[in-house]
């Protein structure tokens, strides 16, 4: 037998801004954007060639709101791996992506944190070879 995650939920504001940054300008591919009701969309994006998806979901309610951008609690809870971690880095910084710091060598590779606009916090990392 054979198991995946195939999506994790990103609880957003609003579906069209998420996809401003993700697909606009961390490059993500949108996978499917289907209308299922006046407020409620069917969202899966995903970075180039991944396999795990993120399905973007709306908040509803005070307490989905209260979630957006502390679904960890503060920490990291998102990896984006990158083969080509200098050029992701400036270009993410050319187009406003906000580092908390400068990147950083690790025994396991090279690391930068970001937020997205909601206040998740990212890795982008590049692992040693």
């Amino acid at each position: 037998m054979m198991q995946h995650i195939s999506a994790v939920v990103l609880v957003v504001p609003d579906y069209d801004v998420a996809l401003r940054f993700y697909v606009g300008i961390l490059a993500f591919d949108l996978i499917e954007d289907t209308h299922l009701s006046d407020t409620k969309r069917w969202v899966l994006i995903a970075p180039k060639n991944a396999q795990t998806r993120l399905l973007l979901a709306k908040a509803h309610g005070p307490e989905q709101v209260a979630a957006i951008g502390n679904q960890t609690g503060g920490r990291v809870g998102f990896f984006l791996h990158t083969d080509t971690f200098d050029e992701d880095f400036e270009r993410m910084t050319a187009a406003g992506v906000q580092f908390e710091e400068s990147p950083r060598k690790e025994p396991y590779g090279q690391v930068a944190v970001f937020q997205d606009p909601f206040g998740n916090r990212w890795d982008l990392l590049q692992l040693s070879s």
